[in-house]
């Protein structure tokens, strides 16, 4: 689902400009690359973390997006040389030998090049530790990097393609049909989610900035309305709600939890999911799902420290107020679950949008609503936004503080444990919809879950 930027319009523009030329047609052409982090068609339309900042953009100007996708850069780059788009939003790093040919709105990210091998092979350290095939995409930043490493390495080589992109060399390198290859850190972090089994061998860059590129022989017109537009977002908090919404969650991994999950999704989840699907009504099912599993590792009778147990882990006061007789039960518990996350988002103010709306009612799941209000309310005192879950995770952590839980009307809350606990799911649910689109079989199930639990849980102490 699309973050809608709200913003006001751009005024005062001379239309003898390339900013004008685009505003007389009423039409802004961008053009990215499929990937994803950039662009790609998700079960409601079209989604990405570039196409989401493009679309905000031409509404900052009131103008039509049109977007042209390509699958390698080298494709890319000479239409916007020839002036057949307006300019690109692809994750383009900003290297001295680009920055000669184009010219580059705001940096909005930085990221590292890595250089990536399987887990389980040997671990390269430096560039002379490399013994084997080294390949990477045609046109990325990664030959100029590569360049410069190997004026003082001169047994560094490697090969170049244009028939596969990133993404997709990192799966060569899975599959053992590739030894190395080297990706941005923004795109690592999110395919490790899928594949924990890709490695970090060392970084061949230092960061770099990432930022939009325009046309170098037009005038600045379009340059400018970038820097306006970026500053804007910067301000107002969208840019860093955008950022957290797509990177916010993986900037951590496990390897061991992620690997733990896979596992766990392919043979123990499909015996529950005909009841995450049949009690999600409005929601995902894969939501509940990788809720359940954060909560309990899918364990029927999972017990926690503080007395909440089972799939779910509820409360008794909770299961009573939802009609569950036994918490242990694992049907009972997945209904309790989606009845009370239904409930609590019922309960977050119409305002807020979503996914903002969701991450509210899951930490609220974890943390009680009570302390969520105070941490919106801690928020909105340090002139912060209490809508928009990038600045409440803040204040969430500071509930652990005196000087500020002291405040605050539900007092001490371990508020650092709410914020990881929506990370997580938001972690597991990422891979849950990946698995369920790539491998849709692995997850139904094989025998029906009344086959392997009994609806008679009363030999188990609740």
């Amino acid at each position: 689902m699309l973050l809608i930027l709200i913003i006001g319009g751009c005024n005062d523009i001379k239309q003898s400009s390339s900013l004008g030329d685009i505003l007389d047609i009423g039409v802004l052409k961008v053009g990215t690359t499929y990937g994803l982090t950039t662009y790609y068609n998700g079960a409601t339309g079209a989604v990405g973390f570039e196409y989401e900042l493009a679309e905000g953009f031409a509404n900052y100007l009131g103008v039509k997006l049109e977007v042209f996708p390509y699958y390698n850069l080298d494709d890319l780059f000479p239409q916007l040389i020839d002036a057949h788009l307006d300019m690109i939003a692809a994750g383009i790093s900003v290297s001295p030998e680009r920055y000669q040919r184009f010219k580059f709105g705001p940096a909005y990210q930085r990221v590292s090049e890595k250089l990536v091998f399987k887990q389980g092979e040997e671990w390269p350290r430096t560039i002379k530790d490399l013994k084997g095939n080294l390949v990477i995409a045609a046109g990325s930043s990664h030959h100029e990097s590569l360049l410069r490493l190997q004026k003082e390495n001169q047994q560094l080589n490697w090969h170049e393609t244009n028939d596969s992109d990133m993404e997709e060399l990192l799966e060569m390198v899975l599959d053992g049909e590739l030894d190395y290859t080297v990706a941005d850190s923004n795109i690592l972090a999110l395919m490790r989610r899928r594949y924990p089994e890709l490695s970090i061998g060392f970084s061949i860059s230092p960061e770099q900035d990432i930022a939009w590129a325009v046309n170098k022989d037009r005038d600045d017109s379009l340059l400018a309305a970038l820097i306006e537009y970026f500053g804007i977002i910067q301000n107002n908090g969208i840019l860093a709600a955008l950022e957290d919404k797509y990177f916010g969650h993986v900037r951590q991994f496990n390897y061991v939890d992620t690997r733990e999950f896979i596992k766990s999704s392919r043979e123990v989840l499909p015996e529950f999911k005909p009841w995450f699907v049949q009690y999600s009504n409005d929601l995902d099912w894969r939501l509940l799902a990788a809720m359940s599993y954060q909560e309990s590792h899918w364990q029927p009778t999972a017990k926690s420290v503080t007395g909440v147990r089972g799939m779910m882990m509820l409360t008794q006061t909770t299961a009573k107020e939802l009609g569950i007789v036994s918490r242990l039960d694992p049907e009972q518990s997945i209904k309790g679950g989606a009845k009370y996350l239904t409930k609590l988002l019922k309960r977050i103010p119409d305002r807020i949008t979503q996914p903002d709306r969701l991450w509210f009612a899951l930490a609220s799941y974890n943390v009680g609503l009570g302390h969520l209000e105070d941490a919106r309310v801690l928020t909105e005192r340090q002139g912060a936004n209490p809508d928009m879950w990038v600045d409440v995770k803040i204040r969430l952590l500071q509930l652990r503080q005196k000087k500020y839980y002291k405040t605050t009307r539900y007092g001490y809350a371990r508020g650092n444990e709410a914020v990881a606990y929506v990370d997580n799911i938001r972690r597991y649910y990422d891979t849950l919809v990946w698995l369920d689109e790539q491998q849709p079989q692995i997850l139904e199930p094989k025998i029906t879950p009344d086959e392997t639990y009994s609806q008679d849980v009363s030999k188990v102490a609740d």
